[in-house]
């Protein structure tokens, strides 16, 4: 059996808010295997849901440019924030991304290897900037959003400069309805991806295995119930519908009012002008999310660089 420590108790702590207690049973459970005791916890009630994005610890900034009928967006980390507010940094991140805009570029590899203004490549920009503010920097991921006739548009959530900050969005519409009506549309419906943080488009297009997870901590609860078989399934099958609704971007509920399915808020836009509208993708980065800093001990740091 794995060894039980007290920084793998306080991790699981920290991600489910269960009691200590509970979150060592958990892992004694499961062999110390982290995402597995979350389950655990969860179909004994214990916690609620944790996803991996709360664990986010990188720094940098997330670049938003929009132009018409495309979008893009890209993540340029560092190791610190205090580097996010240094406006060399602020300045790379922006016309990163504008490169990533105007050539349709989404590959990290590729977007190292395009020109930056200037004449360098943007890798071999990143590598002077590295040299020059004296802290590493990486290109993370980058993404596009396009339709044929429409809008996309973007949102930056407290933004620390047009077009830069923690949490991205792209939004596309596509409609023969005019950019007086899109736009304003777009915009809100971005600010309510990068608040509701939707998971997919629709409920048939969330990711297989994290359904199949939900749906074996559903089994696992109403199993617990004590009811006939045939309401155990009904239990699951209203968990998981539950699950599809508010992690489905169409079938959340929109919000700028708390109570309206976004879809109907779509469609409702598209009635009033006289032309249909079609949410046909969004895009959400939050910085950093997925990423796992490792936690240091300042104070031994400074006494081990001492020599005390």
């Amino acid at each position: 059996m794995a060894e039980i420590t007290a920084a793998m108790v306080k991790e699981l702590r920290d991600r489910t808010l269960a009691g200590m207690m509970d979150c060592k049973k958990a892992l004694a459970e499961t062999g110390g295997d982290i995402e597995a005791a979350i389950d655990w916890l969860r179909t004994k009630g214990l916690a609620a849901a944790a996803k991996k994005a709360s664990r986010v610890a990188a720094e940098g900034l997330v670049g938003v440019a929009t132009d018409g009928i495309k979008g893009a967006m890209v993540e340029v980390n560092s190791e610190t924030d205090f580097v996010a507010k240094n406006e060399t940094f602020q300045d790379f991140v922006r016309s990163v991304t504008a490169v990533a805009l105007a050539n349709g570029i989404t590959d990290i590899d590729a977007l190292g290897a395009a020109d930056y203004p200037g004449g360098e490549t943007i890798a071999e920009m990143l590598t002077h900037n590295v040299a020059t503010i004296g802290e590493n920097q990486t290109l993370r991921r980058a993404a596009k959003l396009t339709v044929n006739s429409g809008v996309v548009a973007g949102y930056v959530h407290n933004a620390v400069k047009p077009g830069l900050g923690k949490i991205g969005v792209l939004v596309a519409l596509e409609s023969s309805a005019g950019a007086d009506v899109l736009e304003p549309l777009a915009k809100q419906l971005a600010m309510h991806v990068a608040a509701a943080n939707p998971l997919a488009l629709n409920g048939e297009d969330l990711d297989a295995d994290m359904v199949a997870r939900e749906r074996a901590i559903a089994e696992e609860k109403a199993s617990q119930s004590g009811k006939p078989a045939d309401i155990v399934a009904k239990m699951v099958d209203g968990s998981m519908a539950k699950f599809r609704k508010e992690n489905a971007l169409l079938s959340q509920l929109f919000v700028m009012d708390g109570k309206t399915p976004v879809a109907e808020v779509v469609a409702a836009a598209g009635k009033d002008v006289g032309a249909a509208i079609t949410l046909k993708g969004f895009v959400r980065y939050q910085l950093g999310e997925g990423i796992e800093k490792a936690e240091s001990d300042f104070a031994a740091e400074v006494a081990a660089a001492a020599g005390v």
